[in-house]
């Protein structure tokens, strides 16, 4: 080798080695510099918390699936699982969950529920996270934040809300000469039953063609039947007795968690007795012929001309019904027209490993951006205050008249009981009302004496 290369291939030897120093270098400096950032702020080198949300309704999880989308794109930090079950089975699994402390971040809640979850200390007090970030509650429908709330803790955001309205078969209806109009003004009182009571009894028809004012109608052979109601209905009565009751009169209860039920009110009784009648006339099934078909099945399959039901099921009747049929408002009673204001609501379960990412995800979901999804869907009616409008043109499109629903929400409402050992006296007020409808017991006996029990179990 000549001397001229020798000194050459040093020189490139000293160029590399400077060079891989200098490299070796930047990246000790990067490796600290990370090094002291992930000290500074842990978050950014930790991986993604995940959060697992629960709800019950197969027809929200695709939209609900969007709002997360957005969630995680807004938190890249934050992961959103979702898990889908059945009624009956989220409830099974989630009461497992809470004993086995399994129990997903964040669910969706019901108010027949919740009391028994906050008795049992299992929901996250939200009141301080609401008063640190300034959300206005009063920016929800009223009435839907405040049953969430107890002695200034608050239990769930609101994420929807639902009242109750009738839907009548207008095929059967004009066919029998009564009008939509008629339909929207019916009136009801427990005595006779009303225009509300002779509509029912034109709806029914037997084999013959008679209904149920002709005096030659048969009762044993009816085929469609007038109105249904859906069964006992717990200590709410939902869509079973509630409006009748409280149009009546009635009251549950003078606010959430007054342990001084009234279910003892002869307003009450007589309600249930006037139902109980119905199949004693022929106007409706007995209620265990009714068995587990449900109303919603009698009713499309043209059994029953007229049932209540829940805004929850709008999407489901669209879907199945193949006559004309119409939603109207419930009756007017002698104290007005009533409709039981229900909505659900987001709550945090108190084993959570991550509070602050579980209501950053709450509060998404109870956000304008989240309810405007909601309402695009036209799958229940959202809880922000003005989306009510677009849920309806939603449902319009569709070739759905929902408007009865609101407007039984713009009129007198109230709340579903909220009380301690709910389910307990839920089981105790169900029991008792069924025997009613069953003639096994007269009614005002009957829930006098469950009254009693239901008042020494909230003292218990």
């Amino acid at each position: 080798m000549m001397a001229g290369q020798s000194t050459h291939r040093v020189d490139r030897l000293r160029a590399w080695a400077s060079a891989r120093a200098l490299r070796l270098g930047v990246g000790l400096m990067v490796g600290l510099t990370a090094a002291l950032l992930s000290t500074v702020n842990p978050a950014a080198a930790a991986p993604p918390v995940t959060l697992r949300y629960a709800l019950w309704d197969a027809n929200q999880r695709p939209l609900y699936q969007q709002c997360a989308d957005d969630f995680q794109r807004q938190n890249p930090g934050i992961r959103i699982r979702i898990q889908q079950q059945g009624w009956d089975d989220y409830w099974t699994t989630l009461s497992t969950g809470l004993v086995a402390e399994t129990a997903p971040d964040v669910f969706t809640n019901h108010l027949s529920k919740y009391p028994d979850l906050v008795a049992n200390g299992q929901l996250v007090d939200l009141a301080p996270y609401i008063r640190r970030d300034g959300l206005d509650l009063a920016r929800y429908e009223p009435g839907l934040a405040a049953p969430w709330g107890r002695d200034g803790r608050q239990f769930g955001l609101p994420k929807d809300w639902d009242t109750v309205a009738l839907i009548v078969n207008l095929d059967h209806a004009r066919a029998q000469g009564v009008s939509e109009d008629q339909l929207r003004a019916l009136r009801w009182n427990p005595q006779d039953g009303g225009s509300f009571g002779a509509v029912v009894a034109r709806l029914t028809r037997d084999a013959a063609g008679r209904n149920a004012s002709d005096p030659g109608f048969d009762k044993t052979r009816v085929q469609v039947f007038g109105y249904q109601n859906p069964g006992p209905g717990g200590m709410s009565g939902q869509t079973e007795w509630a409006s009748f009751a409280v149009s009546n009169g009635f009251v549950h209860q003078a606010r959430p968690w007054d342990a001084a039920l009234r279910f003892d009110d002869p307003r009450l009784a007589e309600t249930i007795t006037w139902l109980a009648g119905l199949p004693v006339r022929g106007w409706s099934l007995a209620p265990q012929a009714v068995g587990k078909l449900g109303v919603d099945t009698l009713f499309i399959t043209g059994r029953v001309a007229m049932v209540p039901a829940g805004a929850w099921m709008i999407g489901h009747y669209a879907r199945q019904v193949r006559f004309a049929y119409a939603w109207v408002p419930l009756p007017i009673g002698p104290q007005g027209r009533s409709s039981m204001l229900n909505g659900l609501a987001d709550s945090i379960w108190i084993g959570t490993r991550h509070p602050e990412a579980a209501w950053a995800w709450v509060r998404h979901l109870a956000s304008a951006d989240c309810q405007r999804k909601l309402a695009a869907a036209g799958t229940v009616f959202p809880a922000l205050a003005g989306l009510s409008e677009q849920t309806l043109a939603v449902f319009r499109q569709r070739g759905v008249d929902a408007g009865a629903f609101v407007t039984m929400a713009r009129g007198r409402t109230f709340a579903p009981p909220i009380v301690e050992n709910a389910a307990e006296i839920d089981q105790l007020i169900g029991n008792a009302i069924e025997n009613v409808l069953l003639r096994r017991a007269q009614a005002g006996p009957a829930l006098t004496a469950a009254n009693a029990k239901a008042r020494a179990l909230v003292a218990r």
